[in-house]
């Protein structure tokens, strides 16, 4: 398999060297303009970095920053708004994140296109490199895209309502949200979001993703140590839930994927979808959106004419919400995590669906449409109950488990409590091993 892991021990081994690997990356953007993965290059940025990267288990590996979230120098993030975009200069140094990230080896030279503030599952104009008449999902669609076509190995991404969990599904990747406050967001923390989002990578592999989340979660002396990772039970309660609004290839996939853990012994129960959970956790989390862009656009000086419209109208539903409603919103947030945790004692993974369908067509999401309620019904509908684990702080993984008829990844989600992000890993390592292989349309740039 190619991925990020093989990459780094190629260079190890010096049958590439890191500037020879970042120039066939170079190449791979400006050859490939058309799939709409990438915001911004800096080719002088990713030159340098390659020089002397770090010494971590990427050493060497070129990264793409998402252009939305942590920023890494001289890369800020402008959430796809060429408004806010000149209103800023680019950071002197890295976030929290995106220092250990670098110091794993990790080499960044550019950033991922995202819709306008995230705002969407979609992440136009970016493409699906499986189909082109497709979107990559959303909001980190142009990191899935840069991955699943060959552009990079890894790239950075993160998920309030889906968003990296989304792309992975449309894209034949493998994604992990991460469990609240796992990851950091800071030293600014401007994508907090009351606690909604969470960040970390989009891969090819489960090894990838379980390396780069030892690398940056936990304290920083003491990576992924703290506190003790959460085990799972012998043998593993896997509650399969499969709402009536996943198609049936979808539903398939997650069958599919049910009767392998089974095969590796773990005890699978079929259970109604939390749909009441999810239509709560999508209502909750529209609310938290909508308040922070109003926040936000307000803190940067962006007028609502320099905003599409459904994001301009967005903005003012944020304006005119009552801060009691947000405080009562953050209550619900709290008793909402609880009862998820209070599910979690009878068993230790919920596996579902992540998309009702195949991955959207390019311009599904219309940003020139001035309504929100129809904007966020259509995330809701296009991914169910994606919220849900953003909501209940979760940790939550997705993996290609298949394809359609039309040869497009279908992927599974495992769900999980919070602290289980190893555990869940870990279960999900086991998992891939009998997934049918995916046949991505790239190898990765610089591979040999």
């Amino acid at each position: 398999m190619q991925d990020a892991t093989s990459l780094a021990a190629c260079i190890a081994s010096g049958q590439v060297t890191a500037p020879a690997v970042m120039e066939a990356a170079l190449a791979a953007v400006a050859g490939d303009v058309s799939l709409g993965a990438v915001a911004r290059c800096d080719p002088g940025m990713g030159r340098t970095g390659a020089l002397n990267p770090g010494r971590g288990p990427f050493a060497g590996v070129p990264f793409l920053g998402k252009d939305l979230g942590s920023a890494a120098k001289g890369l800020a993030t402008a959430g796809g708004s060429a408004a806010l975009r000149r209103r800023l200069s680019d950071p002197a140094r890295d976030s929290a994140l995106f220092r250990r990230f670098r110091a794993g080896g990790l080499v960044p030279f550019g950033l991922t296109t995202v819709p306008e503030f995230g705002l969407a599952l979609a992440s136009d104009p970016a493409r699906n490199p499986f189909d082109r008449r497709l979107s990559p999902g959303g909001s980190s669609g142009g990191a899935a895209a840069a991955v699943a076509g060959g552009l990079v190995a890894i790239a950075h991404a993160t998920d309030a309502a889906g968003s990296i969990r989304v792309p992975a599904a449309c894209c034949g990747l493998v994604g992990l949200k991460p469990s609240r406050g796992a990851v950091p967001g800071g030293p600014d923390f401007g994508n907090h979001l009351m606690g909604l989002a969470s960040e970390l990578v989009l891969a090819r592999s489960v090894r990838d993703v379980t390396t780069a989340f030892r690398l940056v979660s936990g304290r920083a002396q003491t990576p992924c140590g703290d506190p003790a990772p959460m085990a799972f039970s012998t043998p593993v309660k896997v509650a399969l839930c499969l709402p009536d609004r996943c198609g049936p290839d979808q539903q398939a996939a997650a069958r599919a994927a049910a009767l392998a853990l089974e095969s590796l012994g773990a005890r699978v129960e079929d259970r109604p979808a939390p749909d009441a959970w999810g239509a709560t956790a999508a209502r909750l989390a529209r609310m938290v959106l909508t308040a922070s862009l109003a926040e936000w656009m307000a803190s940067a000086g962006v007028a609502d004419d320099g905003l599409s419209p459904v994001v301009a109208a967005i903005a003012a539903g944020g304006r005119a919400l009552p801060a009691t409603a947000l405080f009562a919103a953050s209550r619900e947030m709290a008793q909402l995590s609880g009862t998820v945790w209070q599910m979690f004692e009878q068993i230790d993974v919920l596996l579902s669906p992540v998309l009702a369908g195949a991955a959207p067509a390019l311009g599904a999401f219309d940003m020139t449409r001035a309504d929100p309620a129809a904007h966020f019904a259509r995330m809701e509908a296009t991914a169910p109950n994606a919220a849900l684990a953003n909501v209940a702080g979760c940790p939550a993984l997705v993996l290609p488990f298949g394809t359609d008829a039309a040869g497009l990844p279908l992927g599974v989600q495992l769900m999980g409590p919070i602290g289980s992000d190893l555990a869940l890993l870990a279960l999900a390592a086991r998992l891939a091993a009998l997934a049918p292989p995916v046949a991505f349309p790239a190898p990765i740039a610089g591979h040999p």
